[in-house]
């Protein structure tokens, strides 16, 4: 097979690798949002809990998250594809490192405007919603786009429960070829076309951000 064969090859499980992404983020960027406001708003034994679960999310390798939740729970009787998998773990996963983005940026803000809001009588949601959240989300923008290029290149770990997407074929290449050295080669291509936008997306922000607050 010539290179640009097995390019294309491997490159047509990249729609298989977006929709992974897109799913993911589905768990991921509501998991960050909540858990990361409870965190910082919580104290005492009642944020126990909530730090226990990003933990869980967090601190657990994503290789064995995968093989219980797929291999595990039908022995409970509870069966999910392997895309349902892949996207839960690889964005709760996600989520529990953008809850500390998301509780960092909240807690890094002047306590005064916390007050600020309170001597308007909003209510307490009001000011983690319209003033608190939206100042956080922003300053972590940065932040942000790094976790969504490590969600893009976590998604290889999928290929494991025999999913489609671009690193199993490339593997089901050089299995077949037995020269892997072209099938990887793609592989890693193909990631870089799909993640480099994003490192420029995240730097054209960051100067967008920098500008912003000079004005």
């Amino acid at each position: 097979m010539y290179f640009a064969d097995i390019f294309w090859t491997v490159w047509a499980g990249a729609g298989m690798t977006l929709k992974v992404v897109g799913l993911a983020l589905l768990y991921g960027i509501p998991f960050a949002a909540l858990f990361g406001i409870l965190q910082a708003e919580l104290r005492g034994w009642k944020q126990w809990p909530v730090t226990a679960l990003i933990e869980f999310w967090r601190s657990s390798p994503i290789v064995i998250l995968l093989f219980v939740f797929y291999y595990s729970l039908p022995a409970f009787h509870i069966e999910l594809s392997a895309l349902a998998v892949g996207a839960m773990v690889l964005g709760m996963n996600i989520g529990g490192y953008g809850s500390q983005a998301v509780r960092a940026g909240i807690q890094a803000l002047e306590r005064g405007q916390s007050e600020a809001g309170d001597a308007l009588g909003l209510t307490r949601f009001d000011v983690i919603t319209r003033i608190l959240l939206p100042q956080a989300l922003r300053a972590g923008i940065p932040t942000y786009i790094n976790l969504l290029i490590q969600l893009i290149k976590g998604t290889s770990l999928v290929s494991l429960m025999s999913l489609a997407e671009m690193t199993l074929r490339a593997k089901d290449i050089a299995q077949v070829t037995f020269a892997p050295a072209a099938p990887y080669t793609a592989l890693l291509l193909s990631y870089f076309i799909i993640c480099y936008p994003m490192t420029m997306l995240g730097r054209y922000l960051e100067r967008r951000l920098a500008t912003g607050s000079r004005q």
